[in-house]
């Protein structure tokens, strides 16, 4: 039997152009060299429009109609969890564009050198999570594409026990998309805003087409607008801030810093979807794919079933590499430099599995990071940071024991209340928490962001470290040191 010793795997070192000798790093750290900062402003605003249109933004607002709340709460929602985004991702974004790094060397910064590994563990699990989930999507939209060219896919016999909880027709279609899926993994990330122009120019028409399409159909755009809530008074509160805490914490691994009022469109979009689609059929369909699953009938509705159902397969590779691979190998190219760079890491993430029930509420670990990072960069540190220190273990921004334990307090603190309301998400049935846990609970990532910002500020306002504030920018590159 031939065995393949772990040693083979390991990748060659690399001469990084900003780590010390001593510190096993390679090109995928280092800060964005000149000649592959590729992205221009045109590049950034084709993305944030077309990531917004996917089969998840579609269903957002609809699906909180779905909890008792009416349309307009649902629009609202949709609104202010955009900005709740936007505000954090785009004032923690600036640091990668003003200093070309990734999010494992930034967080360095606010964490300390070891300490970090925690945000760049808790930041990966959760984009394996989603990327799971967003490969279930991508399976779904190849289903209606071979039952388009192949009738007979539709009635494809399962031989699959019920405890898969999935069919045999559904495992092939997931493979197919996989496959579909795995070259665009090997794309540098510095070449990736090709696949979002186009993705900006073939979806949201799409997406337009189809919700005027069934509008159409129906008559009008169905009666949802014109329904009330079906809750009421303090009850009617605490769902909102629930589902506004649950669309938000959604995009946690990046906090997508989203243009709101496009992500409200893509989510009314949604909304006047199902609401049109119970006119016409009777039944309520959240999905686009449930829409062209009803256009299988004859041969010109089989091909728009496939031209919208490969537009869709399109967005969700381009959402899926863009927001969950390619933070994911960030992560672990950091964790693991000797054996992954940002390639191997993209390939790992392809066969991974959706994990824990407990992830629709990760987000309360992924705020606090959020909110001290913003903090530490713009208020504490005022933009002013030591690039190549960040990649020195024995550096300023190691600390003590590689912990900055200002964050580390402001974690715990913010944290800890929480938990008792994660272990009910979790085991409903077995953890019973009182009423005033359940309401911290439901606005956990605007009280962990919000909270964390003040005790970080705080403990650094009494307890600076002062090594760690530099009165200038050093960038250890070919850009000089500024004010």
């Amino acid at each position: 039997m031939l065995i393949v010793h772990p040693s083979s795997w390991a990748l060659p070192k690399q001469s990084s152009s900003i780590a010390p000798e001593h510190v096993w790093s390679n090109a995928d750290q280092d800060p964005v060299s000149p000649e592959k900062r590729t992205w221009d402003g045109f590049s950034f605003v084709m993305y944030w429009f077309s990531d917004l249109v996917s089969i998840s933004g579609w269903s957002a607002a609809s699906s909180v109609v779905t909890t008792g709340l009416s349309a307009t709460d649902s629009a609202l929602i949709i609104l202010v969890a955009a900005i709740c985004n936007a505000i954090p991702t785009a004032l923690n974004g600036a640091i990668g564009a003003n200093l070309h790094i990734p999010f494992p060397i930034a967080i360095r910064a606010s964490y300390g050198h070891w300490f970090s590994y925690f945000c760049i563990i808790s930041r990966g699990i959760l984009a394996l999570f989603w990327f799971g989930i967003r490969n279930a999507f991508g399976g779904s939209c190849v289903t209606p594409m071979i039952t388009a060219i192949w009738p007979s896919y539709a009635n494809l016999p399962n031989h699959l026990p019920a405890s898969a909880q999935i069919t045999t027709q559904g495992m092939i279609s997931y493979f197919i998309y996989n496959l579909i899926q795995f070259p665009f993994l090997l794309i540098p990330t510095y070449k990736l805003q090709r696949m979002f122009i186009v993705k900006m120019i073939v979806v949201p028409p799409t997406a337009l087409a189809m919700v005027i399409w069934i509008s159409i159909k129906a008559g009008s755009g169905g009666n949802f607008f014109h329904q009330p809530a079906t809750v009421h008074g303090s009850t009617r509160a605490w769902l909102w801030l629930s589902n506004l805490t649950s669309v938000t914490g959604g995009f946690s691994t990046l906090a997508l810093p989203f243009i709101p009022s496009f992500k409200v469109i893509v989510g009314i979009f949604g909304i006047v979807a199902a609401s049109a689609s119970k006119q016409l059929y009777g039944t309520t369909l959240w999905s686009p794919l449930d829409i062209v699953a009803h256009w299988q009938g004859s041969p010109g509705g089989r091909a728009a079933a496939f031209f919208c159902s490969s537009v869709w397969l399109s967005a969700q590779i381009c959402t899926n590499v863009s927001a969950n691979s390619v933070s994911f190998a960030n992560d672990l190219t950091t964790l693991a430099p000797k054996w992954f760079n940002v390639k191997r890491g993209a390939i790992i993430i392809n066969s991974a599995q959706t994990f824990l029930n407990f992830m629709s509420a990760y987000a309360i670990f992924m705020a606090p990071m959020a909110g001290q990072l913003f903090c530490d960069y713009w208020l504490v540190k005022r933009k002013r940071l030591d690039v190549p220190a960040l990649y020195d273990i024995n550096g300023i921004y190691c600390y003590k024991f590689g912990t900055n334990w200002r964050a580390l307090v402001s974690t715990i603190v913010v944290i800890i209340p929480l938990l008792p309301g994660l272990a009910n998400k979790v085991t409903p049935n077995n953890v019973h928490i009182n009423t005033g846990l359940e309401h911290l609970f439901s606005f956990n990532w605007i009280y962990g962001f919000s909270l964390s910002i003040f005790l970080y500020y705080f403990l650094n306002y009494f307890w600076p470290d002062h090594r760690t504030l530099v009165p200038l920018i050093v960038y250890g590159t070919t850009d000089s040191a500024v004010e």
